[in-house]
């Protein structure tokens, strides 16, 4: 939820913010657009570079430190990493389907959540509003330093008995790795 609420929360706030400088509902409206338009640009950007370098949490995390157009963007641009690192990191069909199922089913509940927190009673300042959207992102600054630190570990420690393994000469089939999924002493968590 630290990405998906700040970016439904910005969706759903931007039209007041561009309408309190005196634009009319339809201007309004289209002057959300290029925001949007920079959004879907860095998106794409993102999504190539972090395959091209095999790393979702900078993305996640750049995408947490944005402000107007940067909102729009850093939200929407670290939203694929977030879909794409839980799925590098599940193995099994079962297991991958459940996770990003709940995942998706949870980050759209943020939708509720945003258009419940910016109440009319408190324009035009939407203190509630902001502060819960910076709590969010606060969780997001947190969770994923530590993700990362943790997926590190586990893929150090699994380096570690790899090598031990392959130098008393065991091996696992297959069959064995493919069972073990995402606890095969092979898989390594993408960062």
């Amino acid at each position: 939820m630290s990405i998906v609420a700040p970016l439904y929360g910005i969706s759903l706030f931007l039209p007041s913010i561009i309408n309190g400088f005196g634009f009319n509902t339809t201007i309004s409206q289209l002057l959300t657009v290029p925001p949007y338009v920079v959004a879907t640009i860095t998106l794409l950007l993102w999504a190539f570079w972090s395959d091209r370098i095999k790393k979702r949490y900078p993305f996640i995390l750049a995408g947490l430190d944005f402000g107007t157009f940067l909102v729009v963007t850093g939200a929407y641009a670290g939203f694929p990493g977030i879909i794409a690192w839980l799925g590098n990191n599940l193995v099994g069909h079962y297991k991958r389907g459940m996770g990003m199922a709940l995942q998706i089913g949870i980050g759209n509940f943020s939708g509720a959540v945003a258009s419940n927190i910016y109440r009319t009673q408190d324009a035009p300042r939407y203190a509630l509003g902001h502060g819960i959207e910076l709590m969010f992102v606060g969780i997001g600054l947190v969770a994923v330093p530590i993700a990362v630190l943790s997926y590190k570990r586990i893929n150090a420690r699994r380096e570690s008995e790899m090598r031990e393994a392959n130098e008393r000469g065991f091996k696992y089939s297959p069959e064995e790795l493919r069972r073990m999924g995402d606890r095969a002493p092979d898989f390594r968590y993408t960062l």
